[in-house]
């Protein structure tokens, strides 16, 4: 009988393997791993999917009555090719929309401020009004969508222009469904789209609880992402203890802005990443849920189990992608769509192969949304709630995870907690050592990157790169100028008075800015105001 060569075919080891008496074989976020598993590795046996601590999972027959949503993230160039793509996508049996924004309405610039040049349409769809929002939305029936809206700094502003344009159809509040992002602390942390200095930030975003409790009762008012925090290179025990952290963070705000914690946080939820490390990846996701239920009850009082109850939106790693080769991709994202819905995800959005080299072309968009459809109608995965449930390795690394991410928090609350950290510098700092770390792993050839640093090929095929026309900037502008023709001047600048006054006291100030939205003042000009008001956050600076 021949030897068996350890590693595949060409003899290689394993990524992390070394040789007697050294160190163990560990994943990406540095835990040691055994070779197996037992019944002794694990603390204890969880209680079935539905009941708390929801470990298994947040209902009880998880997707046997109905799949997570697929919600697509799309968006680029004008309001009216972005239009086209949600009616592609929702055609091709997408469930739900998923926008994603340039990056002058991210940080509350019109599109012909001279801020915006050469940003306009790039990285997701340009809205300067309720007009754009209008074109957006047109035909598509928002009492049956829902939908997610990937901003922050501008979260209030858009989820009131999306609000107008339901009224303008005719839907009930109560059946305008999504989420908004409005995750501000993140992006001091990770993204960098933010205007505002953290506190004023947390007071929009109060207020923006405090009127969709009122208002919009069956809208999602946040999605605390670790997602971001993920791609700029924490580890998985990272990403949930930075985002639980930022959750505690908003809960308390809400409390000292008055808000009763069962009154809000039955409608909190989360967005993760999803990265290569299968297995680690579903453990991350079981670990949540059962910090944040025991946070929640325990920390905060909550008693509505719905408050309790982590429910979360995944999307596959986009860092994970690659340029070389780029139809591996195609296998990456199917194996990270897999961890989270074996994670118990309640939406999923799935990258396109091609989007290491630019926008996702609509053929790229399809496939990525087919391979959501095969796991969901052919792989079985969906007819047993958490089918990794009783796996001692599973349930082992998520004691792991859990145990870290637990120590982390602790730090981050000896240092004063979410907010301090980030004006202090710390989490930036924390999620660049880790990320180099990985990078330091990845260029030794210790962690595997096929196509890239084993695998590489010399005669790469070219792929066709969708790119956004600069014309198109010119059209919103000309949109813009004819837009400011028509409106009646006293009004915007009684709008724009309002907003001032209101943002100086302590009133809510959605109120005011629907007002003017609804007589399309532009977003720039309310950031304007407002950054009067609240000024610039400059990294570095306090509060």
């Amino acid at each position: 009988m021949s030897d068996v060569q350890q590693g595949g075919s060409d003899g290689r080891a394993l990524p992390g393997r070394r040789g007697r008496g050294e160190s163990p074989l560990r994943n990406d976020s540095g835990l040691p791993l055994k070779p197996v598993y037992s019944v002794e590795d694990r603390a204890t046996e969880e209680p079935p999917p539905g009941t708390f601590p929801y470990t298994r999972g947040i209902h009880k027959d998880m997707y046997r009555g109905r799949l997570w949503t697929m919600r697509q993230y799309a968006g680029f160039g004008t309001a009216a090719e972005s239009n086209k793509r949600y009616r592609f996508l929702l055609d091709q049996g997408q469930t739900g929309l998923s926008v994603a924004f340039d990056l002058p309405t991210q940080i509350g610039y019109d599109s012909d401020d001279p801020m915006a040049n050469g940003e306009v349409g790039k990285v997701g769809v340009a809205i300067d009004s309720l007009e754009d929002m209008e074109i957006l939305l047109n035909g598509i029936p928002l009492e049956r969508v829902s939908t997610s809206m990937t901003i922050n700094a501008t979260a209030a502003m858009l989820l009131l222009l999306y609000q107008l344009v339901a009224e303008k159809q005719g839907c009930p509040p109560e059946k305008i469904t999504g989420t908004v992002q409005n995750d501000i602390l993140k992006e001091y942390a990770a993204r960098g789209t933010y205007i505002f200095p953290p506190r004023p930030s947390m007071r929009l975003i109060t207020d923006l609880f405090a009127y969709c409790a009122q208002n919009l009762t069956n809208w999602n008012t946040i999605s605390i992402s670790g997602y971001h925090m993920r791609e700029a290179g924490s580890t998985a025990a990272e990403e949930i203890a930075l985002t639980l952290s930022h959750a505690i963070a908003y809960v308390e705000a809400a409390q000292a802005a008055g808000l009763a914690v069962d009154d809000f946080a039955p409608r909190v939820s989360f967005f993760f990443a999803c990265h290569m490390d299968f297995f680690e990846e579903v453990a991350k996701f079981r670990a949540a849920r059962r910090m944040w239920a025991r946070i929640m009850r325990d920390r905060f009082h909550a008693r509505d189990e719905r408050s309790q109850a982590l429910r979360f939106h995944t999307q596959t790693g986009g860092v994970t992608l690659t340029a070389q080769q780029p139809l591996n991709n195609v296998v990456r994202t199917t194996l990270e769509a897999m961890s989270a819905v074996l994670g118990g995800t309640q939406s999923l959005h799935t990258n396109a192969y091609d989007e290491a080299l630019g926008l996702p072309s609509q053929s790229a968009a399809e496939i990525a949304l087919r391979t959501q459809q095969v796991i969901g109608f052919e792989s079985a995965v969906p007819y047993v709630a958490d089918p990794l449930g009783g796996s001692y390795y599973v349930e082992n690394l998520t004691d792991r995870v859990e145990e870290e991410a637990h120590s982390i928090m602790a730090e981050i609350d000896e240092l004063g907690g979410a907010v301090a950290c980030i004006e202090s510098g710390w989490t930036q700092r924390r999620i660049a050592d880790s990320a180099y770390r990985l990078q330091r792993r990845v260029e030794s050839g210790e962690r595997v990157v096929v196509g890239v640093n084993r695998y590489a090929e010399t005669d790469a095929r070219p792929i066709d790169i969708m790119k956004i026309s600069p014309r198109q900037q010119v059209a919103q502008a000309r949109a813009l100028k004819k837009l400011r023709a028509r409106r009646s001047k006293p009004a915007v600048e009684r709008h724009l008075g309002e907003i001032e006054r209101v943002a100086r006291g302590s009133d809510n100030l959605m109120p005011a800015l629907k007002a003017a939205l609804a007589d399309y003042v532009t977003i720039g000009e309310c950031c304007t105001v407002l950054r009067g008001v609240f000024g610039e956050y400059h990294p570095g600076e306090a509060a």
